[in-house]
């Protein structure tokens, strides 16, 4: 893999950017606190705007690191608030492998909001970076989440049983991937 970093990428009605830590209130307003959109995420519900600004400076800082992969979701002609997130969860450098996790804020859901930035994020990947594959999971009580993957070229490869933890406590995980070579 050819690591260069968190780019912006630019879709028809996206830019996904890095974060900077004045995104943190939009963070908590439009997703972080939202209890339905954190219920099969793996990290808490926001308890507090200061958890969020402590998680977004977190992020910022990591960004030095060009293995580093972390988008804010910004709808094009709402402002630069975020409504999203999407980033590389998980890697393997020797199989050239990205595991890619995403939430986007309930009031853009059902919008094809989340394909189409996972889609650009995935050609990045492809493109840019050399990946061989690109992977990402879902709890299957979470359906539209794997709908995403689906949308996206993804195919499902298996549920591995009581093998993962989200908000809900110990789930099934759904898994998901395409290779380079299946474009």
């Amino acid at each position: 893999m050819e690591h260069c970093g968190t780019q912006r990428l630019e879709t028809n009605r996206l830019i996904l950017r890095r974060y900077v830590v004045e995104d943190a209130a939009a963070m908590y307003k439009n997703w972080a606190s939202d209890d339905e959109v954190t219920k099969y995420l793996t990290w808490p519900t926001h308890s507090s705007p200061e958890i969020s600004q402590k998680v977004t400076g977190d992020w910022v800082k990591q960004y030095s690191d060009k293995s580093c992969y972390h988008w804010a979701i910004v709808l094009k002609g709402n402002g630069d608030d975020p409504i999203g997130d999407i980033a590389v969860v998980g890697m393997k450098e020797a199989v050239s492998m990205v595991h890619i996790g995403y939430c986007i804020g309930r009031a853009w859901w059902h919008k094809g909001i989340t394909s189409e930035a996972l889609k650009a994020v995935m050609d990045f990947f492809f493109d840019i970076v050399g990946v061989n594959r690109i992977e990402a999971r879902h709890d299957p009580r979470n359906p539209n989440s794997g709908k995403v993957m689906e949308k996206c070229g993804m195919k499902y490869e298996g549920t591995l049983r009581g093998s993962d933890w989200n908000n809900q406590g110990i789930c099934d995980a759904c898994y998901y991937a395409l290779l380079k070579s299946e474009r």
